[in-house]
C-alpha cells in the first residue's frame, strides 16, 4: 500500500496561470472571463487595442474570431459592464 503524501487532494489544471512577466500571461488573461481589460492594462501597460493585436498575431484566425465573439458578447471584459451585470443579479 502506498500511503498518501498529503491529506489534501492535488488539484491539477490543464493550463495553469503563467507568470505575469511572460508574454503568455496576456493571452491567458484575455481568455479569462473575469479579468477585465482594465486589469490587464494595470498589470502589463497594454491597452485594449494592443491586447487585440497581440491576440490576432498569437492565435489562429478561427480562434481569434471565436475569442472576439466571446469577448464582445458573453464575457465581462470591461469593468463597467461587469459591475452593471453584477448589480442586476
Amino acid at each position: 500500500m502506498n500511503p498518501k503524501r498529503s491529506k489534501f487532494p492535488v488539484t491539477r489544471v490543464k493550463k495553469p496561470e503563467p507568470s505575469k512577466d511572460s508574454p503568455d500571461w496576456v493571452i491567458w488573461a484575455a481568455w479569462a472571463d473575469r479579468i477585465t481589460f482594465e486589469e490587464i492594462r494595470k498589470i502589463t501597460g497594454l491597452s485594449e487595442g494592443q491586447v487585440i493585436d497581440r491576440m490576432r498575431k498569437a492565435l489562429k484566425p478561427s480562434s481569434f474570431r471565436l475569442w472576439r465573439k466571446r469577448a464582445n458578447t458573453q464575457s465581462l471584459k470591461h469593468r463597467k459592464l461587469f459591475r452593471h451585470r453584477r448589480e442586476e443579479l
